[in-house]
């Protein structure tokens, strides 16, 4: 069974697609992109500037479509996914390719979602951070001392040994320099200014939340894993966008959608957009299954399943 995996926010660089734009499939994809949002998405891929890509409200349409244009040309070339899933902004390149949202709906989806996070707390309030060689239970339970009341959580459970926490940045950073006092191998701040994934998001959730109201949600083609759950997205509309609206303000169970997925029979997963984080990520999961990525190369060529 194969598996194609969507990434996040992060992945974006300056010069993303331009393998993609020689295709005429990745161009047309492109153009309805830019037409849907009033901008000029292309252009701000292919030469930046990289502070303009990376906000938020860039990056998140950006990688999206970087995903979906990759996804339709391995589908032209008769490569198709048995099960997909998406970290965080991915998930929902994996609800496009398994058909429950359009992609001119997603588009302006991740758009509004990407403004929304980023304008939910004030710049400066909010931090994340890496944590990796302590086990997760280990950075719960320096959370729940650092703040009781939930100021600080984890919000990407990646991998084992590797989580990353979010909110406040005055507790990100007591949990920071507690994780290193226990031995943690890498304790660092990330350049985010938003606690993603957070009770800070809450705002932002409802806001995705009004929108969805106003979009046809179908029932997925192929399993769609869930960040909020770990699980296959149900087939119910009401259900499915309760869901999309939640993960923005609750942690992404990566480790668990992939062993989710492993479960259900998935021997060979593909990263399908920019970058090989995920790829990095599933390794450290489980070293059995075999992991590809398509960025940087001719995706009809290469990609060997």
């Amino acid at each position: 069974m194969k598996a194609w995996i969507f990434p996040g926010q992060g992945a974006q660089y300056v010069g993303m697609g331009k393998d993609l734009y020689n295709h005429h499939i990745a161009r047309g994809f492109m153009s309805r992109a830019c037409e849907a949002l009033g901008i000029d998405l292309l252009n701000l891929m292919l030469e930046g500037p990289e502070e303009e890509l990376t906000l938020t409200e860039n990056a998140q349409p950006a990688i999206l479509l970087h995903s979906v244009a990759t996804a339709e040309l391995l589908r032209m070339n008769r490569q198709y996914p048995d099960i997909v899933a998406g970290f965080s902004l991915g998930e929902f390149s994996a609800l496009v390719v398994a058909r429950v949202l359009s992609f001119h709906d997603a588009l302006r989806l991740v758009r509004l979602r990407g403004k929304a996070m980023q304008e939910a707390v004030a710049p400066g309030v909010g931090s994340m951070a890496a944590i990796i060689g302590l086990e997760a239970i280990q950075i719960e339970a320096i959370c729940k001392e650092v703040s009781p009341e939930e100021e600080v959580i984890i919000a990407n459970y990646n991998a084992p040994g590797q989580v990353t926490i979010s909110g406040i940045k005055e507790k990100v950073l007591q949990v920071l320099e507690r994780a290193k006092a226990m031995g943690a191998r890498r304790a660092v701040e990330l350049k985010v200014s938003a606690p993603f994934h957070t009770k800070y998001m809450l705002d932002a959730s409802e806001k995705l939340r009004k929108a969805l109201r106003e979009i046809e949600i179908k029932p997925p083609k192929i399993p769609v894993i869930s960040n909020v759950t770990g699980e296959p997205f149900p087939d119910d509309p009401v259900e499915i966008r309760e869901l999309i609206a939640k993960q923005a303000c609750s942690p992404v169970r990566w480790e668990s959608s992939v062993r989710k997925m492993v479960a259900m029979g998935a021997s060979f997963f593909l990263e399908v957009g920019p970058g090989k984080v995920l790829t990095g990520l599933n390794r450290r999961i489980d070293r059995r299954v075999v992991t590809d990525f398509t960025d940087g190369r001719l995706v009809l060529n290469s990609v060997t399943t």
